[in-house]
Parts: structure tokens; sequence; C-alpha cells
């Protein structure tokens, strides 16, 4: 008996009394391939019918009402898990519109030719925006891409042809594409690119200034064959990345200036960044560029590394040591926790040696980076070598980190204060983390996009919850220290509502983005 066999004896009306078309459907779900059976629903009251009782019609009849469904259940205790990777994955947060959906992701039709038709997305059924339409949204138009792209090209190639220019300091430099422009998991528009200007450096001594493993102060081992970087050391000896930076930071002003074609702008410098930001004007919206000067160094990783890139069933043992011998990286970053103890141990001087102190030994940090690795990981991100190439099978590895993305960016928009401590780096750093604890291909199937998008999700609030996220790399660095523990439960019952809710920021978010995109069309069409 079918589930309106049963609903019909349960109102005392005799099965034999149906009309016509319910023994019609009845049939229909008798026959072959019409419905899932109790394989998927494990019993007589099939979900797919039960769906198609309860819901409308597709060619806008009405069908007939069962009892109102109960609404979604709030997440309230979410999945203790490891926060480092390896040992038991910890198991997603469902609520009931995302448990409906996992299930249909997993039941996948094949089709003649092979291929694999994507699964219904748990959201539509009550107007919620599917995952998968969401990131079509996310995509970037070429058009746009060829564009900005190109005026980025011009911008920095003439600014790398100035600095190269200036004697000795900065003529070695190199660039490297960055960030997610970079490692093809931008999203939205092409409108933030990183530059990472490289410079070759002979051997340093590298002094950990703090506990996290991942600050330094660096000093030449030996008298260094680069005598130009003589005016960059500080009264100790270490090389300051402050001096480096401001002396980058003044050529670069100067040659803006001498830019014809386009009008750029270089951003007031922000506290501890290690970045000189410009504004590039691109009607109807502005790019913005991060120049980053960073030293390579040919040396060995610091030991706080060597229990970090755990890849080995992810990528291989193999990939992991090709990584490992790559060249050394540091950015000049301020560490902010050195910052406070400096100020500490110079308070009982009076107010001119303070200042005179504190000028001399902030700034002279610099922070590892590992951000030509993360761009490996990203274009290389399968278990096998054919993951996602042309003519390989395809993952929803990129797609997930896209869409926790912007989930974070539309939140940050939105609460801009409250979440001023969380940045897209956590969220790509539990990608990391995710992509080892699922280290298969067959864990981030494309048709499976809802299911795997939960469990990415999953192991973020983990650790939003717990205020413990370890550095990829450094692992005994957390990047969620319980200093910023009100921004991460802040973010913890966002996202826990949007989950629950089915994602409203992402509806709300999408008429701005069509504006965005017709105004750029109209721009294109008038100056054609």
């Amino acid at each position: 008996m079918d589930g309106r066999g049963e609903r019909g004896g349960r109102r005392g009306r005799p099965a034999a009394s149906r009309g016509r078309g319910a023994v019609k459907a009845a049939a229909r779900s008798s026959s072959p391939g019409r419905g899932r059976g109790r394989g998927a629903g494990g019993g007589p009251g099939d979900a797919a019918a039960a769906a198609t009782l309860r819901g409308a019609r597709r060619d806008g009849s009405a069908a007939r009402r069962g009892p109102p469904a109960r609404r979604g259940s709030v997440v309230r205790n979410l999945p203790a898990g490891p926060a480092a990777g390896g040992g038991e994955a910890p198991a997603a947060p469902r609520s009931r519109a995302a448990a409906a959906g996992a299930p249909a992701a997993r039941r996948r039709a094949a089709v003649p030719d092979g291929t694999v038709v994507p699964p219904v997305a748990a959201a539509s059924s009550s107007g919620g925006p599917r995952l998968r339409e969401v990131l079509s949204r996310l995509s970037l138009g070429r058009q746009d891409v060829s564009e900005a792209s190109g005026l980025v090209n011009q911008v920095v190639s003439q600014l790398i042809q100035a600095i190269r220019s200036q004697e000795g300091s900065f003529g070695s430099i190199e660039r490297l594409g960055a960030g997610s422009y970079y490692e093809h998991v931008k999203i939205s528009e092409p409108n933030e690119f990183d530059i990472m200007l490289v410079m070759p450096v002979s051997r340093l001594q590298l002094d950990e200034c703090d506990d996290t493993g991942a600050y330094y102060y660096l000093t030449f081992k030996r008298t260094p064959k680069e005598k130009h970087l003589f005016k960059f050391l500080d009264e100790d000896g270490k090389l300051s990345a402050f001096k480096m930076l401001q002396a980058l930071r003044n050529i670069i002003k100067r040659e803006v200036k001498n830019i014809k074609n386009a009008e750029v702008t270089v951003k007031r410098r922000k506290a501890g960044s290690p970045a000189i930001t410009l504004q590039i004007k691109n009607p109807p919206a502005e790019i913005s560029v991060d120049i980053i000067l960073t030293l390579e160094v040919q040396q060995s990783w610091p030991p706080s590394t060597q229990d970090g890139l755990k890849i080995e069933q992810w990528l291989g043992r193999k990939v992991r040591g090709e990584f490992r011998n790559k060249s050394l990286h540091l950015v000049a970053k301020q560490n902010k926790k050195e910052k406070v103890l400096r100020v500490a141990d110079t308070g009982t001087y009076c107010c001119g040696t303070v200042l005179t102190i504190l000028y001399s030994t902030l700034g002279n940090t610099w922070r590892l980076s590992f951000s030509h690795i993360e761009k490996a990981m990203l274009n290389n991100h399968g278990s096998s070598k054919t993951c996602c190439e042309s003519d390989g099978p395809k993952c929803c590895r990129k797609g997930c980190l896209k869409l926790l993305k912007y989930l974070l960016e539309q939140l940050k928009m939105k609460y801009t204060k409250q979440l001023e401590k969380i940045c897209s780096y956590h969220v790509k750093t539990a990608f990391f983390h995710s992509c080892v604890m699922w280290p298969n291909d067959t864990d981030w199937h494309l048709g499976d996009l809802d299911h795997c998008f939960q469990k990415y999700l999953g192991y973020f609030l983990d650790c939003l919850q717990k205020s413990e996220l370890p550095h990829f790399f450094i692992p005994r660095y957390n990047l969620l220290s319980l200093e910023d523990k009100a921004s991460s439960d802040f973010l913890s019952r966002q996202i826990n509502y949007q989950l629950n809710n089915r994602f409203p920021i992402f509806q709300e978010r999408c008429h701005l983005q069509n504006i965005f995109k017709v105004c750029r069309k109209y721009r294109r069409i008038c100056s054609s």
C-alpha cells in the first residue's frame, strides 16, 4: 500500500473508494524506475511519494495536502572532533532540511554516457537557494577577469621596472602571484589581487620572538653579499622589516604618479600589515592590489614546522617532501605580542626615551609565509593526479571553499565590527584540515556538494566553538586564540542561524551582484 492509501485508511475511507487519479498514481509508484522504493526510504511510505503528495505539482495544479511538516530543528550541540586533522572526523551538523539533502546527494543516478546527474539541493523545497546555484553566481565573468587582470599586470609591471632600477636595494626582486585569484578560488568579482615581490637573501639566522613559532628576528649568519641591506639593520644587527617596507613604499608612492593610463593611489599604511595596498580605479568599482615584500631564503624550514603539513594521506609523502624542500619565505609582519612586551618593558622610562626605544625595536619581526605552498596545494588538490583536470574526474573541494568564503564575506559586510578578528585565512586553514580528514577524491564527489559542504562547515564550527584552529604548517600556532573568543562565538551563532534557516544571506545578496554585473555590462556598451 502506498502513502496515499495509508492516509486514506486513517481517515476511515476504504481503499476501494479512491478515484482514478489515485489508482494511476499507485500504478506509477509501483512501476520500475519511478520511485526510490524501500531501499531509499526504508519503508513502504517512501519519501519521494510523500513529498509529491504534500507539495504542489510541477504543472501548477494543487496536490492533496498531508499533515504539516515540522519546522527544522536548531543545531544546539556541535560534534567534537580533532582540531588539527587526523583521527575521527566530526559529524556535520544537520538541520531537518540539510539532513534531507545528504541522502539525495548520495543517491546519484548514472546516465548512459557515464556522467553523473547532480542531486537536487535540499534548500529548494522551501524557497532557499540551492548551493549549486549560489556557486554558479560566484564564478568570475571571463571578460571581467580579462579587463581586471590586464589592468593590474600593466600597473604592477611598470612598478616593478621602477623598483628594479633603484640602486642596489631591490634590484633582484621577482614577481609571484598569490592569494585567491591565483589559486582559482576568487569569488564574485576580480577586484582583489595579491602580488608578492620576492627578494632572494643570503642565509639568515632565525630567532623566535614568541611561542607561536611563526614570528622571527632575522640576522645575517655571516657578512652578506648584499651590502645594500646594511642600511636596513637596526642597532642590534637585526634586519628591520619596518625600514625595508618603508623604503619600498616610498619608491612605489613616487612611481604611481608616473602611471598615465590608469588612476592609481597608495592607501594609507595599516598598522601591522605586511602589504602596500594600491587602489586602481576601474568603474563602476575599484581594484585593490596588495604588494607584499617577501624574503626568499634557501635553507631548511625552522623546527616549529616539523609536525605541520600532514598531507601524506591526502597528497602523498613524496609531495610533502618536495614542498618542504622549497625555499623559505618570510614577510614583513609585525608581531602584536612583541609590541605589548616592548611597551611593558619600557614603561618606566621618560616619555622621550620610550618613543626612541619603540621606534628602534618595533617593526623588526618577520613572519613565515607559505603562500607559494598553499597555491600549489590548491591548484593540485586531488589525491589522484587527474582530479579536476580536463579529462579527469571532478571534485567539489574548491566549490566548498568558495561557499564558505562567500558566507564569511557576507557576514563580515553585515557585522564588520563583531567579526573584525576573523578573516578568510581562517576559512582556508579549516579547508586544508578538512582535506586531510577526508583525503580521498571520492570524499568530495562533485555530486555531493551539499553533503561535503556540511562536513566542512561542521569542522569549522567545531573550531569556532573550541577557539582552536591550528596553523596548517605550524601546529602550535593557534589562529583562534582565546583573546578573540568573542568574535569566534559570534560567528558560530551567525553560521548556525544561517544553517538552520537555509542560508537566507545567500539570497539577500544575490540582487546586489546582479546590479553590479548590469553596471559593468552597460559601461562596456557605452565605451564601444
